[in-house]
């Protein structure tokens, strides 16, 4: 066996990419204010007054910036100035400052000595475009997936009481509001309320815009509650009712319960934290610089857990993406004056659809008759194009949240009633439920279909949305059928046989982007579960392949001359295609394996498994997704980096073929002699 895979990378903390010319937009010039901050304690020697600058700055550097080399928008929009003023009170690095997902967090690299490489941003090579501590040491936890900030901050701020850090040590966990909705959040909350600890927790809630006439009550609530003067004789009178016996820890509980329960009364607004032992302040206006200035520092050396809620508004400073943040939440190129979206391809051909769109548009038509069939996904409906579906069928379609592990054992429950789930959820936060795959659907043999979304390497968005461990996660669990489409007619076909067929669990994976073929759109036919296809023959080299990587495999085979290559897809890697696999081993010939997938469990180990048991020993050569952690860049050149592309390919085939003839060469020359 071999392992193929390129190693002339560099090692970034266990993430590998490799410098190379970005491709993208030069170096911006940031305004007079920004161009002066190279790290928070320049930010921290301006008058609060002088902050407003700053925020401008921002938002003018990531409106010229994210114009041309497209990332997330809207959300590290709307964050500015909770950015600015927790970098100016807090004594970062010292202080922790722990984003979740991070979408929110360009400015942040900004104010920490990144803006004049932030060109790079999401390229190859360049900077993250999440926060990633072996990028800086102002990036605290990783932040790609939602909602581990909470738990990640409390492990530090507990961290920092174990090992008696002087000065005191403040950890601040910044976490949305579609985050705090997931399960893993109120996990972290539930620990936090019952850990001595004291961590800080920012909701920053931008769902909606702050009413005025509240607004004005909010803001004196909040002022009364968070100033010193306040906390110094709640604390004292606190030691006071102690000292009495009038107060115990159990019942200090219970007068924080109330406590937040009167707030909520006095501003006739309810939240779910006000039954929580957290004392909860807010909310306060995110876009006011001076009130988030005077609260954090109200806030920041209080002892014991707290939650601060402030709001914002997504897009904010920019017309166009506050009146859909939806859209602007990742735009792609747009006009910095006009805010027009800026569309590619325009030349009038007909375009191959998305692989996300064929499932869409197919499970909407395979749902006009089948009656059975209902869609989830976990707060991605258009990111995964089950919003197509929902359009015809709004009753059959449920978005759960932030919420994989729910979203997978409601499958199971209406799966269980007789329903057909098709659960849409991508590659990298489908990790998130593999207990639920497991114990909800698979032990009890559950007809739910994953459509796994963004499977394979996706490009920028980088390590930790690399959809690249699900065929090997999945292919270990009993009674779970496993396949990958070659192109979009495949796809439809394997969506119309998942629902069409008494096999159990169904997980069917495919690329982000699109695919090759515009006519796209046959009549589905149903496929034989564990059959793959022989697309050449040939007796030199066969190679085995999964997936739309077998484009790259014929361009590959393609140019290799001289050899006899067979190529087979074998469509399912679970349960795999052994009539194939016997052909091929009969063959006597050396095998490579092609997958856009880790080689470690996937496609690769699942040949050589069978080979070893049935007694082969054809030399195997694995192409695949190498051994470590891959950062972004474009997938062409993650490809290469990798070695998946069709040149590194032809490569593997012919110094594959080369070595076992060098080999037999050899062998015969031994015997001779």
């Amino acid at each position: 066996m071999a392992e193929t895979g390129r190693n002339d990378s560099i090692n970034n903390g266990g993430v590998d990419s490799k410098p190379t010319e970005h491709g993208c937009m030069s170096e911006l010039t940031p305004g007079p204010v920004l161009s002066t901050i190279g790290s928070p304690a320049d930010l921290r020697r301006f008058p609060v007054e002088a902050l407003g600058a700053v925020c401008a700055d921002i938002r003018d550097f990531l409106i010229r910036s994210l114009s041309d080399n497209p990332g997330h928008f809207a959300s590290s929009m709307g964050a500015v100035e909770l950015t600015v003023a927790l970098h100016y009170v807090f004594n970062t690095p010292y202080d922790r400052i722990v984003w979740d997902v991070g979408h929110q967090a360009y400015g942040h690299k900004l104010l920490t000595g990144r803006w004049r490489r932030f060109h790079t941003n999401r390229k190859f090579g360049g900077l993250s475009g999440f926060p990633n501590p072996a990028e800086s040491e102002y990036d605290t936890f990783m932040a790609g997936h939602a909602s581990n900030s909470i738990s990640a901050a409390l492990g530090m701020a507990v961290a920092t009481e174990l090992n008696a850090e002087s000065p005191r040590r403040n950890v601040v966990a910044v976490i949305g509001d579609a985050s705090i909705s997931g399960g893993l959040a109120f996990e972290g909350i539930n620990n936090a309320a019952n850990t001595p600890n004291n961590l800080l927790i920012i909701l920053n809630d931008n769902d909606m815009s702050i009413d005025p006439n509240v607004g004005s009550l909010h803001s004196y609530l909040a002022h009364i509650t968070t100033s010193r003067g306040y906390n110094d004789m709640r604390y004292s009178v606190y030691r006071t009712l102690r000292k009495l016996n009038l107060v115990s820890d159990r019942r200090k509980g219970a007068i924080m319960r109330f406590n937040n329960s009167l707030k909520s009364l006095l501003s006739r607004e309810q939240n779910i934290f006000e039954g929580l032992n957290i004392r909860y302040f807010g909310p306060i206006d995110g876009h006011d610089m001076g009130t988030l200035v005077k609260v954090l520092n109200d806030v920041k050396d209080m002892k014991g857990p707290r939650i601060l809620h402030v709001k914002t508004k997504k897009g904010k400073g920019f017309r166009p993406a506050e009146l859909d943040p939806a859209t602007w939440h990742a735009p792609g190129r747009f006009n910095p004056e006009t805010g027009e979206l800026r569309c590619q391809g325009t030349d009038g051909a007909p375009k191959a659809p998305k692989f996300q769109e064929v499932m869409g548009h197919t499970l909407t038509e395979l749902a006009g008759k089948n009656p059975k069939i209902v869609g989830i996904t976990a707060a991605m409906p258009s990111g995964t194009s089950i919003n197509i579906f929902k359009e015809a069928y709004p009753s059959r379609v449920f978005d759960v949240g932030i919420s994989e592990e729910h979203a997978v054992t409601f499958a199971g429950g209406l799966a269980k009633e007789g329903l057909r789930p098709f659960v849409a959820i991508y590659s990298s936060f489908l990790q998130r439920a593999y207990d639920q795959i497991i114990h909800d659907v698979a032990t009890m043999r559950l007809p739910v279909t994953f459509c796994i979304d963004r499977a394979g390497l996706v490009g920028e968005d980088g390590v930790t949305h690399h959809g690249v461990f699900d065929m090997a996660y999945m292919r270990t669990v009993p009674g779970v059928t496993v396949a990958s489409p070659r192109d979009e007619i495949a796809l439809r076909n394997l969506l119309y046989t998942a629902q069409a067929s008494d096999c159990g669990p169904f997980a069917i994976r495919y690329p982000r982007g699109a695919g090759k073929n515009p006519n796209w759109r046959v009549e589905p036919r149903l496929m034989e579960v564990g059959r793959g296809e022989k697309l050449c023959d040939g007796n030199d080299i066969a190679v085995l392949s999964i997936g739309p990587i077998c484009s790259e495999v014929q361009d590959a085979i393609a140019s290799v001359h001289g050899l006899s290559a067979a190529h087979y897809d074998m469509v399912f890697v679970r349960p795999i295609d052994e009539s194939i696999l016997k052909e091929v081993a009969e063959k006597g010939c050396p095998v490579v394996t092609v997958e856009d997938g880790t080689v470690n469990g996937g496609l690769g180990t699942a040949v050589m498994e069978w080979m070893s048991v049935h007694g082969y020993s054809p030399r195997i050569f694995r192409v695949g997704i190498p051994d470590r952690f891959i950062a972004q860049g474009s997938v062409a050149q993650l490809r290469s980096l990798c070695g998946m592309d069709a040149a590194s390919i032809a490569r593997v085939i012919q110094d594959a073929v080369s070595s076992v003839a060098s080999v037999r060469a050899n062998t015969i020359q031994s015997a001779e002699s």
